[in-house]
């Protein structure tokens, strides 16, 4: 049996251990996954991009009618509270809300109070080895649900895809709809494709990561051409270079496709130009927009 740990989490604006922290078996988050999460980095103690991710929590919780339980301060004063506690300078923040405790039944109740749960961890970023020499990552059917965008606590999807990689020794599983390019697991995909960075544009069945609009915004810094439309398979499999995005992997090289090299020449199954640069931008970044 996994023994847990004691770190402090908040559950309900309570201060309380994490191994002895618990939630109504009827919480609708545990009978319905009916619920929404956010993972926000934390770089020396200072929260990165956390209006961002602040944005897409209300957008997740308006899309599956559960009332935001703060306002923006709150949040920020709760989380901070948190990483407060946590001895560790960088860190992830996990943050859930459920719809919160009632009787089982699929239609929403109304009038219910939400139930909101925060942990905090110690960071752990990808080995310096992966960034030195990339990633192997396998590519599978998108078999998920059609909401993607949403951030929902439902991720069993997510799970059975990730473990398929997992099973594969590799570092991500990404995914193809219908033949066009969607997403990993649980990270976005970026091509370049003749020193454009290339995304999936955005729809329901791609989650809006909040790396999104960071790297659009990088690029333009670093005065790279970015453009987010259809991919199609093909188009991955034949890339100059491949990079998967996170909170936790920030931005990462895939340099293996389903046992196949990636890339082209000389540079061929190693780390991109375009890689180094973004993510010598995104270190940048790191400095610059968090609080």
């Amino acid at each position: 049996m996994t023994q847990l740990p004691d770190t402090p989490c908040l559950l309900n604006g309570d201060l309380q251990p994490l191994n002895q922290a618990k939630v109504s078996v009827l919480d609708r988050g545990f009978i319905f996954g009916d619920g929404v999460y956010e993972v926000i980095p934390v770089y020396r103690r200072r929260l990165f991009r956390f209006d961002e991710h602040m944005a897409r929590l209300a957008r997740s919780l308006d899309k599956l009618r559960i009332p935001n339980p703060h306002q923006r301060d709150v949040w920020l004063r709760e989380v901070r509270r948190l990483v407060s506690l946590v001895p560790a300078e960088d860190q992830l923040v996990y943050l859930q809300v459920t719809r919160g405790v009632a009787l089982r039944d699929h239609v929403m109740p109304e009038g219910i109070t939400p139930t909101v749960f925060l942990m905090s961890n110690p960071m752990k970023p990808p080995a310096a080895e992966q960034r030195h020499l990339g990633v192997a990552c396998i590519t599978a059917r998108d078999f998920r649900w059609e909401r993607g965008d949403i951030k929902s606590v439902s991720l069993l999807g997510n799970v059975l895809a990730r473990q398929m990689s997992a099973d594969h020794g590799a570092a991500e599983t990404i995914m193809f709809r219908d033949g066009w390019l969607t997403e990993g697991s649980g990270s976005n995909v970026w091509v370049v494709h003749e020193g454009a960075v290339l995304g999936a544009p955005r729809s329901e069945h791609v989650l809006e990561g909040i790396r999104y609009e960071l790297l659009r915004e990088l690029c333009e810094e670093e005065g790279i051409a970015y453009n987010l439309r259809p991919i199609a398979e093909d188009d991955v499999r034949t890339a100059d270079e491949l990079m998967i995005s996170s909170a936790s992997k920030e931005v990462l090289p895939v340099t293996k496709l389903d046992n196949q090299p990636v890339g082209h020449g000389a540079l061929r199954g190693k780390p991109g130009p375009v890689y180094a640069r973004l993510y010598e931008a995104y270190q940048r970044a790191k400095e610059s927009q968090s609080i």
